[in-house]
């Protein structure tokens, strides 16, 4: 179905949204895209260095935003954070799914099980909680909007990419299934592909390949926008970034 960004209303404004990974690469580009239309923005991640430099840049230029350090490997803090967020402001608009770890890259039969654990837990089951603890506050929205960020590695086979690709491929079922289960209600939920995006994970996968070469978060945040917004109707979708 996709967005008919033609007819979009460019604003965000009096809406709630959080996102998860907000200290750098794609997690900041995107909650300064949020707060540039107006969105007041909940910027969540293990690093509250990061999260203030974020803030600082919101609050540059008139944007608002709520710090609040979360480390998504502790299951009950997603939940506190979810009742914190509805006693504050009883609903949560825009959700953004960015937080991921890579992992170790190696033969499956190789893998640290604690890497292994690590890894599912950020990639998907702190996705599952994240659902679990905010449906009801994106039920109360007018228009609830949820993303989560996929990527090529759960849908194209590699060797060495093992957990990083099952995890990834887990989230893209999870994520459609919520889709499913709300498709008569005023949530619209996607996944978004940035495909190569020049981040510390791209960086750490890739050691040897030029920034230049893949595009920025910046490139990627203006693209994963549209599916924050109310006019947006696309529903259970896949959608890969444009280079």
């Amino acid at each position: 179905m996709g967005c008919n960004l033609s007819k979009r209303n460019n604003t965000l404004e009096g809406k709630i949204a959080l996102v998860t990974g907000a200290s750098r690469g794609i997690g900041a580009a995107i909650s300064l895209e949020l707060a540039k239309l107006g969105a007041h923005v909940i910027l969540t991640s293990r690093s509250v260095g990061g999260l203030e430099e974020v803030d600082d840049s919101i609050r540059s230029f008139g944007g608002s935003a709520t710090i609040s350090p979360l480390d998504l490997l502790d299951m009950e803090k997603i939940d506190h954070l979810g009742a914190l967020v509805f006693d504050r402001y009883k609903k949560l608009d825009i959700l953004v799914g960015n937080a991921g770890l890579l992992g170790t890259l190696g033969p499956i039969n190789h893998l640290d099980p604690k890497v292994w654990d690590e890894t599912l837990n950020i990639n998907l089951t702190a996705n599952w909680r994240l659902i679990r603890s905010f449906d009801p506050l994106l039920r109360q929205s007018s228009a609830g909007r949820a993303v989560f960020i996929t990527s090529t590695a759960g849908q194209l086979i590699r060797p060495y990419w093992g957990i990083y690709a099952v995890s990834k491929a887990a989230l893209q079922m999870l994520v459609l299934t919520y889709a499913k289960e709300v498709e008569k209600t005023k949530i619209k939920v996607n996944l978004f592909n940035p495909g190569g995006t020049r981040t510390a994970m791209r960086a750490q996968a890739f050691p040897g390949e030029e920034p230049s070469a893949v595009k920025s978060p910046e490139n990627v945040a203006k693209q994963i926008i549209p599916l924050t917004l109310e006019e947006c109707e696309a529903m259970g979708e896949v959608i890969r970034a444009k280079n």
